[in-house]
């Protein structure tokens, strides 16, 4: 088989030397284990800081060690009674082109449900990540402005439509005229601020201008100059739900300008600002109520998604040193075997 493993840890934005291609020997399922042929691997902006050796949520890739993403491959053999050859199953199978997880770990994809590549995308971990943390934090109510990040991305686009479905006025962020086009024309969103070239102050006028009644909901997957922009524009009893944060994951020094610690603190008393933490973990137990709810809506058109796919394994680290700099159009899969 044959995987990419992590060379060297990178030293800002990640380059080729960063990634080595290896082929091993083909991995032999244990007791309760599947093997699986990999047809699709997704990349996302967290894998930047699995790169490094720091204190986090989940522990950083070794030296030498598989580069980690969730994936989803047809079973080849299976020592569990929950799958059958022919099966496909959706796991953390990394960056290679098949895979070893025990049966406990994965869950089984349903082909009627549409294309494998969906469970990696919009019916995967970010659009699940997206639907989680607005019905759980968001407290949505009609007529209320919601802003988000990366607005055209798996978790951002989710997010704007859910939004706009439950009567919420939606603006994106998102990088490019092509991009803040789509956000409005394939997304459905109110309107799209161009990030590109502005600072903290740009943005805040930019978004201003979009959001008269100013901004009750912050979904934050950017962090930088987006974010400073956002801040004073925050209404009482605002939300703010930190998904992530792409703009400072290769070491950037871009902070929000205007918004030391004690203006910040200031700002969040004031407004009485609820901040919260968004890990999709934490909610997994909620998946099958995700499924029953947007999976419908998918089918039938209700919920939009647009995919950008890399063609072979190889080409992994091209694609996802493109997706840190924005060089993605909707959600990036590799096809591997398909």
């Amino acid at each position: 088989m044959k995987r990419i493993v992590l060379a060297s840890r990178p030293d800002g934005a990640p380059t080729d030397d960063n990634f080595r291609l290896e082929e091993v020997d083909m991995p032999e399922p244990g007791e309760g284990e599947i093997l699986v042929e990999t047809a699709y691997m997704s990349l996302d902006p967290y894998m930047r800081g699995r790169m490094d050796d720091v204190k986090s949520y989940s522990a950083p890739v070794p030296i030498g060690g598989t580069m980690e993403a969730g994936a989803i491959g047809r079973v080849l053999k299976s020592n569990s009674p929950d799958f059958k050859e022919g099966d496909y199953a959706v796991g953390r199978f990394g960056w290679a082109d098949h895979g070893v997880q025990p049966a406990t770990q994965c869950y089984k994809w349903d082909p009627s449900m549409g294309s494998p590549s969906l469970a990696l995308g919009v019916l995967g971990m970010p659009g699940f990540t997206a639907w989680a943390g607005i019905t759980a934090y968001g407290n949505l109510k009609a007529g209320e402005t919601l802003v988000v990040g990366a607005a055209t991305g798996p978790v951002g686009s989710m997010v704007g439509q859910l939004a706009r479905q439950a009567g919420c006025r939606v603006v994106g962020v998102a990088g490019g005229e092509d991009k803040c086009r789509m956000a409005v024309e394939t997304f459905g969103f109110d309107a799209c601020v161009d990030h590109r070239g502005k600072d903290a102050r740009a943005m805040r006028e930019a978004l201003k201008a979009e959001c008269p009644d100013g901004i009750d909901v912050y979904f934050e997957n950017v962090g930088g100059p987006t974010l400073g922009g956002v801040l004073p524009l925050m209404n009482l009893y605002g939300r703010i739900i930190v998904c992530g944060m792409i703009a400072w994951y290769n070491g950037a020094e871009d902070e929000t300008s205007a918004f030391p610690t004690g203006k910040l603190w200031r700002m969040i008393l004031v407004n009485r600002l609820t901040i919260q933490g968004l890990l999709q973990t934490d909610h997994v137990k909620r998946m099958p109520e995700f499924f029953k709810e947007v999976g419908p809506k998918v089918a039938a058109g209700e919920i939009a998604y647009v995919e950008d796919v890399a063609e072979g394994l190889e080409n992994a680290p091209k694609a996802f040193m493109s997706l840190l700099k924005g060089g993605n159009t909707g959600k990036m899969v590799v096809k591997i075997h398909g």
